[in-house]
Formats: structure tokens, C-alpha cells, sequence
């Protein structure tokens, strides 16, 4: 059917709580687009033959067949084409960098602002989940057993692909619940649980099995899952392959005095209090210490999260980074609702020392002011240090936001695991480790990245592993 198409050089807006009520929920901020706005909006896009969108997708949903689809009011149809491409369509279109990815090759975006991607994706699936939300049926198996270590977004992208191909999927976690970064580390008000949940049941339906408090390198190595040195899984209970999708969940601190005092935290750790152990809700025993300033040292996406669930706990809070605003690393969306939510900005600013009081709790943080100096070889201006500007901020909760790394463990239990000099697992073109069998993708080979990278390294995991077990 063809479509009158919306020329609105703007996005529609996404309607959101207000900046000084959400700051004390942790609801979902963004409301979503109502059926008129999604249709509207859908009308924006041009439909382009050479479909540039596409090309910046990792997992490369056919992005204006889907939106054609909603344009026309087909929203069964829309659903269908996002779920042939992407396992977690509910999640990607929350929290994907969409601005650096599809939308950034959007060609309406030339003259104006680009189609919401994002935003309509988030649409489908939340249409789905509300007016259709069938559970796929149980798919008969092929008779081949994989293993796959963590079931973060590039694990459950891995488990999902190769179930749909018949395979006997069993997913190993390391927490009480399933989901990873998802569960763990992304905010309520950013991604609500229920709807991860949602698309890991619906993995469960298909026939992957999800095994919980299961740490491998603890419980079981690789090469036993293997079937190796392993009476319980020799025979036909071994896997054939093993995908490891462990993430890079081991935090880097600052190499600064007074990182023991009470209140300093990794931001693992404070959003994994406040995600999984539900720190800010009264009806659970697991509450954080009290917190009235809270400074979070760094400024990428995951510090946005750990400074706004920090307010949200009725603190006053600064993010410390030694860079100036055009160079924070954060996307601009998360900054901004920081900013709206009443966070201050300390930027030029960097932390060397944390003090405490005689109790061991801390009490201030010492900060030396910055300038940005001279561009280096890739154009970026490094911060160098003020003199004699020391000065102290008083704070009684530091939150160290400064990356992340894989855990070593999986590489020190596994004999023959190549990895890189940053911890990361090496692998070939097909995912493929140097270890026999064993295939790896997402964090877990290229440090913190974007949901949505995970995702497409899980499916191509999953499409090596098929190929290798199916000659």
C-alpha cells in the first residue's frame, strides 16, 4: 500500500515523566509513542532502496521493511521482520546507541533530524508484548548440545539463533538471574525488568535452558564441559561447542589513596545493589548505607546510570570527569536527562585522593582542576593539571565509573585460551578461539561495548557453531 509520507523535518517527541518527578522513581522515564505517533512518524521514513540504516545495524534488522510495515499499520508484520534479525527487539530499542548506528546513516537526517529507529522499534515490541505476546513453541531439537557461558545480550543472541536452528542450548550464569548487563547493570527506569524477563522466557519456551548460580571456572571448566576429565558429561551428555558470552564485568579503579574507606563503590557494584539486590526499594532487606553527596568519577553511559539511580536515592551528586562537556563520552540523550534531573557537572576535574573520617567512612574528595592542552596524534585535546588547584569536595559516596575488563577466570581455568594484553578473548573472523570448539563474542573479546555489538557477535557465533556441527 503505498504510503503519504511525513515530511516533518523534526522526530516526534517521546513523551517522559517530568525531570523533577522521575528523579525520585525509578518508573520508566521515557513514556513511549502512542499508535498515532508511532504511524506518524513511521510515515517519515523514505523507504530507501539502498537502505543505509541497515548497513550500521550489527545485527542488521531490515530497518525500513519494519517501519513500512508500521507506516501501513501492520504491526504483526512490523514484529515478524524485527524478530527474523534481533532476539531482543524490547531492549535494543531502549538502550542501542541508535544516534551513532542506524539513525546516524539516516538520509532524512541530512536536512533535519533522522527517523526515531529507535524509538519505533521500542514501539513493535512493546505493541507485541501487549496486544499478541504469543510464546513461540518448543522446537524440535537436531540432537546437537551447545554451551553457552553467560546470557548477557550476546549470549541470549547466541542461544536464541542456534534454537531456532534446533540446537540443545544450555546457558550458564553466574547470578541468581538471567539477563547480565541487562539484569545487573542497566537502571529499572532506563530498561524495566519485566521486559528482559519477558524475552528470556520466551527463549525458555523455544527450549533453551538457563542455569543460574553457576560460575564456569568454578563449578565446571570449559574443557569439562567439553567432556573432558569429566565423568558426568562424557558420552552423550557433553557439549559440542561452548559460546562464551562472559562479559567484561571486572571494574578498573583509579590508583588514587583512600579507594578502602567505606562509601567508595565500583559502579558494578552500586548498580548491581540497586538492579539485582533492589537497594532503593523498602520492601527488600538489602539496602545500601545511606548516601547524601555522591560524587561518580567518570562520565561514560554506565556513570550516567550510577549518578541517576544515586539521585533517585534522594542524594545530591556530582560526576567528576577530567574532561570538558564536548568530550564526555556518554551519549548526549543520557546527559542531558542528568542534567534535566538536577545533576551537577564537574568536568576539568580530577580526583586524587580520597579522604576519610576516624571512622573509616569517607568524608571529602580531593580534585586537582585540568585544561585541555594541545590535540595529540587523533585530534584529542589531553587534560593536563592546573597548578595549585587542589581543592576538596565534600562527598560520603564515591563511585569509581572508569570501565571495565573481562574477568581473568575463564582464561586461568582454560588451558590454550588465547587472550589479548587488555584480557580479552582472541578470536578469528568466525568467532573461533584458539581453543578447539570454543567460540566467544561481545564483551567478553572486546571490553565494555554497546549492548547491540554483543548481540551481533552473538549471532555470528551462533552461525559458526552451526556451521562447524552441521558439515
Amino acid at each position: 500500500m503505498a504510503v503519504m509520507r511525513n515530511m516533518d523535518p523534526k522526530k516526534c517527541p517521546m513523551p517522559s515523566q517530568e525531570p523533577n518527578v522521575r528523579n525520585k522513581n525509578f518508573n520508566e522515564v521515557a513514556l513511549g509513542y502512542t499508535y498515532e505517533m508511532a504511524v506518524n512518524e513511521a510515515k517519515r521514513c523514505l523507504n530507501c532502496p539502498k537502505k543505509p540504516c541497515r548497513s550500521a545495524c550489527p545485527v542488521q534488522i531490515d530497518i525500513p521493511a519494519f517501519i513500512e510495515r508500521v507506516a501501513n499499520e501492520d504491526m504483526e508484520g512490523a514484529y515478524k521482520v524485527l524478530t527474523a534479525s534481533s532476539a531482543l527487539p524490547a531492549v535494543c530499542g531502549r538502550v542501542c546507541p541508535q544516534e551513532s548506528q542506524c539513525e546516524g546513516k539516516c538520509v532524512r537526517g541530512i536536512k533535519g533530524e533522522p527517523v526515531g529507529i529507535g524509538r519505533l522499534e521500542r514501539f513493535v515490541a512493546d505493541w507485541n508484548r501487549e496486544n499478541a505476546d504469543e510464546m513461540p513453541e518448543k522446537i524440535a531439537t537436531n540432537g546437537h548440545r551447545v554451551a553457552v557461558i553467560g546470557s548477557g545480550p550476546s549470549g541470549l543472541a547466541c542461544a536464541s539463533d542456534l534454537a531456532k536452528l534446533g540446537y540443545d542450548v544450555t546457558v550458564y550464569e553466574h547470578f541468581h538471574k538471567a539477563g547480565g548487563v541487562l539484569a545487573y547493570g542497566i537502571p529499572e527506569f532506563r530498561l524495566p525488568k519485566a521486559i528482559v524477563q519477558k524475552e528470556i522466557d520466551k527463549l525458555v519456551a523455544m527450549g533453551v535452558n538457563i542455569v543460574c548460580d553457576a560460575t564456569i571456572g568454578k563449578c565446571m571448566s570449559i574443557d569439562e564441559l567439553l567432556g573432558k576429565d569429566a565423568d558426568h558429561l562424557l558420552g552423550d551428555d557433553k557439549y559440542e561447542a561452548v559460546f562464551i558470552g562472559s562479559g567484561a564485568g571486572l571494574p578498573k579503579f583509579q590508583n588514587i589513596p583512600g579507594l578502602s574507606y567505606c562509601g567508595v563503590f565500583s559502579a558494578n557494584e552500586f548498580l548491581t545493589r540497586i538492579n539485582l539486590m533492589h537497594a532503593y526499594d523498602e520492601r527488600y532487606d538489602t539496602p545500601l548505607m545511606p548516601i547524601h553527596v555522591t560524587a561518580v568519577v567518570g562520565a561514560g553511559n554506565v556513570a550516567m546510570d550510577a549518578a541517576r539511580c544515586s539521585k533517585r536515592l534522594g542524594a545530591d551528586v556530582y560526576v567528576v570527569s577530567r574532561r570538558g562537556m564536548e568530550e564526555l563520552p556518554a551519549r548526549h540523550e543520557e546527559v542531558e536527562h542528568a542534567i534535566e534531573e538536577g545533576i551537577v557537572f564537574k568536568t576539568l576535574n580530577n580526583p586524587v585522593k580520597i579522604n576519610g573520617d576516624e571512622k573509616g567512612y569517607v568524608s571529602s574528595m580531593t580534585c586537582v582542576e585540568m585544561e585541555l592542552g594541545e590535540p595529540d596524534a587523533s585530534g584529542r585535546r589531553r587534560p593536563i593539571e592546573k597548578v595549585g588547584s587542589e581543592h576538596d569536595l565534600p562527598v560520603d559516596c564515591v563511585i569509581m565509573s572508569l570501565g571495565t575488563t573481562p574477568n581473568p577466570l575463564i582464561k586461568n581455568t582454560t588451558p590454550g585460551l588465547e587472550v589479548n594484553r587488555k584480557g580479552g578473548i582472541v578470536v578469528n573472523e568466525a568467532g573461533l578461539t584458539s581453543h578447539q570448539n570454543v567460540y566467544a563474542g561481545g564483551d567478553a573479546v572486546t571490553g565494555a561495548a554497546t549492548v547491540i555489538l554483543a548481540m551481533g557477535a552473538g549471532k555470528l557465533g551462533a552461525k559458526s557453531i552451526d556451521e562447524a556441527l552441521s558439515k
